[in-house]
């Protein structure tokens, strides 16, 4: 290789394993991430299976997934297989949670059955960020939230829909198709208007937007099955198609 830096044998045997910790730095979110968790009351904040049971298979504690999933929303990583592949490969994650490797099912079902918990722990790590000073009042941060408004498609008004509301059917020198290309728009949306949504429409666009609200994570199969077992089959259809 020359004056080249070369790497170390893989197959070189070693008399004193390296330490986990020396690989992971001081100023790494772990460490916020574990003292965290720690600190934290999960039984009082609603997390299942915190008591091991005295029988049957052991299982990971809570706050073994839950150190998992936070460092997975810090480094954008949400869905349950590629955090099981990080569990394997990634060393700040196996100092994080010592070295164990959930699979990704049970990442999956820790975040379906401690929602409401998960989203209590959020609010505490909020508080604590304002005790320290991280936050300031006049301060407001938003990230993939979603916040209902009073305004419907009847009561707003994009470029195409005062558009259309400028044609002149009337107006025998100029045509239908001559005014949409005047004004920049299809002459699809003037023969076809938009259909209103009607009660039963707006009831099933308002539980989606509630399921959405509630697990963010869900992809289209779990919405559709989820759908189905309340009734809602038109939707879940148009769901799964």
């Amino acid at each position: 290789m020359g004056r080249f830096v070369e790497g170390a044998d893989r197959s070189q045997l070693t008399l004193l394993p390296e330490c986990l910790e020396d690989w992971v730095s001081e100023d790494n979110t772990v460490h916020v991430i574990d003292v965290f968790v720690e600190a934290l009351d999960l039984h009082g904040l609603g997390f299942e299976r915190v008591i091991a049971k005295q029988t049957g298979r052991p299982s990971y504690h809570p706050a073994v997934l839950l150190k998992l999933y936070i460092f997975g929303y810090l480094n954008r990583v949400q869905s349950s297989r590629r955090l099981e592949r990080e569990a394997c490969r990634n060393i700040e994650v196996m100092w994080l949670i010592g070295r164990l490797a959930p699979d990704h099912k049970t990442i999956a079902d820790f975040r379906k059955d401690n929602g409401a918990a998960i989203r209590k722990v959020c609010a505490k790590f909020i508080a604590l960020c304002r005790q320290m000073g991280l936050l300031q009042t006049p301060s407001v941060a938003i990230d993939g939230s979603k916040f209902k408004a009073v305004n419907n498609r009847d009561r707003n008004f994009t470029h195409a829909k005062m558009a259309r509301r400028m044609l002149d059917r009337a107006d025998m020198a100029l045509s239908i198709r001559r005014q949409c290309m005047l004004l920049g728009i299809a002459r699809s949306g003037v023969y076809r208007p938009p259909r209103p949504a009607n009660d039963n429409d707006l009831a099933l666009m308002r539980r989606l937007d509630e399921l959405f609200t509630a697990w963010p994570f869900l992809g289209s199969r779990r919405m559709t099955a989820m759908l189905k077992t309340e009734g809602l089959r038109s939707i879940a259809s148009a769901c799964s198609g």
